[in-house]
């Protein structure tokens, strides 16, 4: 399968759906088809650890100091949740911006662990953002998945083996690096991992980053190391950018005030919220309110 056949699949699969001005389907388990016909401004959102494999048009996403352009053909692998800014940077109604996104199942990842071994070592130094042009065998695999779309007995068949061989497609390639040290428990990647998911779970509580350490297995300096490597950024900073981003969820429904915003994601103080608040997004809370509740 080459990469034309696999965007026409794409452009097909909206059209049948009569979904023009759609802008996401999700086919099939972990699957989701991303259109838009238009460029965008830069928006904040938290990548969990995907595989997005451009069709058409490009796409910009930042981590820290590092920006990567995305253009057809290539995709991009995301090993951990990270808080990145990002926008669509070609598109066109006539030619609209057309994406692939695969969310990565861990537990899939190790169980195939054992089977690859170290026949990747060597390869290049893994990043936890990572682009590169796609090989054709999974550009083939991610066809055969999206192909037993609407047919539920191949997709409760031939779907959980399609999805194996995606993940071990992904081991294999270049810049599935981050993904193979994820896969060993006892890599500083795995760790970090374990300490994403301990701030995400009570990021609204205060952060003692030492303990956090120690409870992943590492010493203190090691943790700081690590963690800025794989997220750009510090433990605390991430613990902020991921109240910064639900309290612009909660903004956006309209049912409640800043204050009680800013109290409900963790902050003990409204105008420091609103302070940074403001420095992140370049707007105020209160400007993110429905017109309706402000």
């Amino acid at each position: 399968m080459e990469m034309p056949s696999l965007t026409a699949q794409v452009g097909a699969y909206f059209a049948e759906k009569e979904a023009g001005s759609q802008e996401l389907a999700s086919p099939l388990p972990r699957l989701t088809l991303l259109r838009h016909p238009h460029p965008t401004e830069l928006s904040a959102s938290l990548y969990e650890p995907v595989v997005c494999l451009i069709l058409q048009g490009a796409k910009e996403t930042r981590l820290g100091n590092t920006g990567i352009e995305v253009g057809p053909g290539q995709s991009l692998v995301v090993s951990h949740d990270l808080p990145v800014v990002s926008r669509i940077t070609r598109a066109r109604p006539d030619e609209p911006y057309l994406a692939l996104i695969v969310s990565l199942d861990l537990v899939l990842l190790r169980s195939l662990q054992g089977k690859v071994g170290d026949s990747r070592a060597g390869a290049a130094p893994p990043q936890s953002l990572a682009a590169h042009d796609t090989d054709p065998a999974l550009v083939d695999c991610l066809s055969r998945y999206l192909a037993i779309a609407g047919d539920d007995v191949e997709t409760r068949v031939l779907g959980p083996l399609l999805l194996e061989e995606l993940h071990f497609r992904l081991l294999m390639a270049p810049h599935g690096g981050m993904l193979r040290e994820l896969v060993r428990h006892d890599s500083h990647a795995s760790a970090v991992m374990r300490a994403i998911a301990r701030i995400r779970r009570d990021f609204r509580s205060s952060l003692k980053v030492p303990e956090l350490a120690r409870e992943v297995g590492m010493s203190p300096s090691s943790f700081h190391k690590h963690f800025r490597e794989i997220t750009s950024t510090t433990p605390l900073r991430y613990q902020k950018e991921l109240r910064l981003l639900e309290a612009q969820r909660l903004l956006s429904t309209g049912t409640q005030s800043v204050s009680d915003v800013a109290y409900d994601v963790g902050y003990e103080s409204p105008n420091q919220f609103s302070r940074e608040y403001s420095r992140k997004f370049g707007t105020s809370p209160r400007e993110h309110q429905p017109r309706a509740t402000r």
